[in-house]
């Protein structure tokens, strides 16, 4: 089983990026902290990818500072730079992202936490 719970903050905003084919993907870093031995606290970078309606959603609600949860798998995989060096790169690869805070600079009853909106029964979108 690959599965992957990590809570943190976004380091920066989201970058959406869409596909040749129209897929939108959506990349980001949370810094996640960690205990040392000696009791200290240590974070950890993060790199997280969301893909299609989950990437819009990141990019429409999520900024710089904003604490999640992100529920995923991890996923190692390995590229040739244009200067022939092999890289491998850890993420993680979202299915499923909770908005711990709601958006800064958003007030109350504009946003909900978990990033929805929510709209009368005669004003629903579909």
């Amino acid at each position: 089983m690959n599965k992957v719970i990590l809570v943190g903050r976004l380091t920066q905003d989201p970058e959406v990026r869409y596909t040749q084919t129209g897929k939108a993907v959506a990349s980001f870093t949370i810094a996640v902290n960690r205990y040392t031995g000696s009791g200290q606290k240590e974070a950890d970078f993060i790199p997280v990818i969301a893909w299609e309606k989950l990437a819009e959603i990141c990019g429409n609600n999520l900024t710089k500072g904003q604490r999640v949860l992100v529920e995923g798998r991890l996923q190692i995989r390995s590229y040739e730079t244009n200067d022939g060096q092999k890289r491998r790169v850890a993420e993680v690869i979202a299915q499923n992202i909770e908005f711990l805070e709601k958006k800064k600079g958003v007030e109350d009853g504009q946003e909900h936490p978990f990033g929805g909106q929510t709209f009368p029964e005669e004003e629903v979108p579909f």
